[in-house]
């Protein structure tokens, strides 16, 4: 599991988004289509691509993508 590969599906869950705009500092609740809705389709994606179940909590704990990535990884 690398960081790239879970950037690139986080922004795919984004309209307006690309991968290119995206850093792992990147603080994800300051992003202009951050919404509750956007969350679940997060974890969502999260369950889908690396079978792994995230909580809401977890969501609330991220600032950044690599605190999400980090968090994800470890249950792997």
């Amino acid at each position: 599991m690398e960081i790239k590969d879970f950037i690139e599906k986080f922004a795919e869950q984004f309209e307006n988004v690309s991968a290119s705009e995206l850093t792992p500092t990147t603080k994800f609740k300051e992003l202009k289509e951050w919404s509750s809705l956007m969350a679940l389709s997060i974890i969502a994606m999260i369950d889908e691509e690396y079978d792994v179940t995230v909580k809401g909590n977890d969501i609330k704990v991220s600032e950044t993508i690599e605190d999400l990535f980090n968090n994800v990884k470890s249950k792997c």
